[in-house]
């Protein structure tokens, strides 16, 4: 099995990408996004130690996180991030591992995992390489103002919390430019693909 990570700045389409690899190859598909997610609602691991750390007032009528409040403080509160990130993500990259080793077993062939820290959380120990997916920065603004409604300020917090796009270069080995139309994405995608085919 081939395990390959999707990382790259916010708005450059890693979504779109992993879409298009689930549907049309075989392969296992994991955000860890998704990960986080379901990490902390209540019975899992991540749930009580979070809940404990922000206090009062980040829950629900239900018990669940309030997730948009929990964004608003992190972005705000360099300290909260952290400590939070030193809860999450070793929870979210054990999970990871544990996904790896089953779908190993099960006779996959690719496992694509997608991960906004993938550099920075050292993803490359357990994956075979890495893929940066690249938009340019104006880009990248649009489709959040215009597909997630961000405000200006938001885009800016984010990005800046960021790699540098010489960052996100330098640590991966393939690079797929999302700047242009799906079709150019899909023809890069299905070139790499390709590849490993052959080997």
């Amino acid at each position: 099995m081939r395990v390959i990570g999707i990382t790259g700045g916010v708005g450059s389409g890693k979504s779109e990408v992993m879409n298009y690899i689930g549907r049309n190859y075989e392969a296992a598909i994991i955000r860890a996004d998704d990960a986080a997610h379901y990490l902390m609602q209540p019975g899992q691991s991540c749930y009580a130690p979070v809940r404990k750390l922000l206090g009062p007032g980040f829950t629900d009528e239900c018990g669940n996180l309030d997730r948009k409040k929990m964004s608003a403080v992190i972005f705000k509160d360099e300290n909260m991030r952290k400590s939070i990130n030193a809860i999450v993500h070793p929870a979210v990259k054990k999970y990871i591992k544990d996904a790896i080793t089953r779908e190993q077993s099960e006779g996959t062939t690719y496992l694509f995992i997608e991960a906004a820290l993938l550099i920075e959380d050292k993803y490359d120990e357990i994956c075979d390489e890495l893929w940066y997916i690249y938009a340019d920065e104006q880009i990248r603004r649009e489709r959040l103002i215009h597909e997630r409604g961000y405000s200006v300020h938001k885009i800016d917090e984010i990005m800046a919390s960021q790699l540098s796009e010489e960052e996100f270069s330098r640590h991966c080995d393939f690079e797929i430019d999302n700047s242009g139309d799906m079709e150019n994405t899909i023809a890069q995608i299905n070139q790499r693909m390709g590849t490993y085919e052959i080997l």
